[in-house]
């Protein structure tokens, strides 16, 4: 018996089918309603936030022109870092979608499994029904109507064959239903392993991108290290000023006073002392008040880590300013609210814009080397009015 004549154009018919629900369904995505226009409330939101923004880059933008004037490294090693930011959050979004990839690949492979065996269930199913109609012969019907003497019995053997008929039929369709299903997730799954090895070859490419900048701001540093005779020229060159940053903070207070808080009923930040998690694993390498490696007593602390390790936000809260600024590198700054601030500095990218709200525990930027360090880690200050406040007494006990 030729089976696969048999269901030839039942197959057809299903294909059709499908490909007219798609049709359908391209259509009435087509004619969908507009999206409900934004209230008044969210559009003076969004247009205070734009406002921010702008504030916030002419802030960015003043302390970028203070540097190029004076010069000197500074500069070019700003450039540099801000190029290795910029492929390594590329590089982090192509590690990011290819693990979704991954995972929608997984699914689709289990999908398929589940299918397969499904259908081999439905086949032999199948044929054993197609068995029993073999064993009657042809014209089974009129055999089954003239093999019975009483007109009952004839009645109920003719339900019974139109049962089995039904049933016959009903297998047919169920297994060119699962038939074209697996077709489409074979499909899916090819369609996905290109997807795949195209991110793969995007992110191959972005990593040796980012090594090879990072072998070029090394050798910067190394000849700067020679060109620098003292240690006074080193912190004049690479070395935090606590004046700018002092004037940035208050600066920023005043840009963020009549921005609105969200997360009203989220805790204070001042009722969260000696509970707020660690911004990153590991170990304290410079502490609050003692020296770094510029020589130059710090108002918070380091905290040694792997490049590209998350830095989470210790609390909630909006970022406030997220730039590269001398003797801190890439820094991101978080407003909490009544004059608390948090400060996340040596970042090798950042993951948050200005404006972003952010939760406790969320990521916003990966350690790195940035402002010039040789050794990796976060620089991690917190302030109250501008006033630094010891870290180690607000975070739980840890490291």
């Amino acid at each position: 018996m030729q089976f696969a004549a048999l269901i030839a154009p039942y197959v057809a018919g299903a294909l059709w089918h499908s490909a007219a629900v798609a049709q359908e369904a391209a259509e009435a995505a087509a004619s969908a309603a507009p999206a409900k226009p934004a209230s008044n409330e969210e559009r003076e939101a969004q247009q205070k936030l734009d406002t921010l923004r702008t504030q916030i880059k002419q802030l960015a933008d003043q302390r970028k022109a203070t540097e190029a004037q004076k010069g000197g490294v500074a500069v070019e090693l700003r450039e540099r870092e801000t190029r290795i930011a910029a492929v390594a959050r590329e590089l982090r979004t192509l590690q990011e979608k290819l693990a979704e990839q991954q995972q929608s690949l997984d699914a689709l492979q289990l999908r398929k499994k589940e299918l397969e065996e499904k259908l081999k269930s439905q086949r032999d199913a199948l044929a054993a029904l197609l068995r029993s109609a073999y064993a009657l012969g042809r014209h089974e019907e009129i055999k089954l109507i003239l093999q019975q003497n009483e007109v009952a019995t004839t009645s109920r053997v003719l339900a019974y064959h139109r049962y089995f008929q039904r049933a016959r039929m009903g297998r047919i369709e169920e297994l060119l239903a699962d038939l074209v299903d697996l077709a489409k997730v074979q499909q899916a799954i090819e369609a996905q392993v290109v997807e795949i090895e195209a991110t793969r070859g995007e992110r191959n490419s972005e990593s040796t991108r980012l090594q090879a900048e990072k072998l070029e701001r090394e050798a910067m540093l190394d000849t700067l290290e020679l060109s620098l005779k003292d240690q006074a020229a080193r912190l004049d060159a690479l070395g935090k000023d606590e004046s700018a940053l002092l004037r940035l903070l208050e600066r920023l207070r005043d840009v963020f006073a009549d921005i609105p808080k969200q997360l009203k009923a989220a805790e204070p930040f001042a009722e969260r002392r000696g509970r707020l998690p660690w911004p990153l694993p590991g170990k304290v390498a410079v502490g609050f008040g003692s020296s770094d490696d510029s020589g130059r007593a710090i108002s918070g602390i380091v905290v040694a880590a792997d490049s590209g390790t998350e830095v989470r936000a210790v609390s909630h809260g909006r970022v406030a300013y997220a730039d590269w600024l001398k003797g801190y590198g890439l820094i991101l700054i978080l407003d909490h609210g009544d004059g608390y601030m948090s400060l996340y500095g040596y970042n090798e990218t950042l993951l948050k814009d200005v404006g972003d709200w952010v939760d406790a525990g969320e990521p916003i930027a990966t350690a790195g080397t940035s402002g010039g360090r040789k050794s990796a880690g976060l620089y991690f200050e917190l302030r109250a009015r501008g006033k630094p406040l010891d870290p180690r007494s607000w975070l739980k006990p840890g490291p």
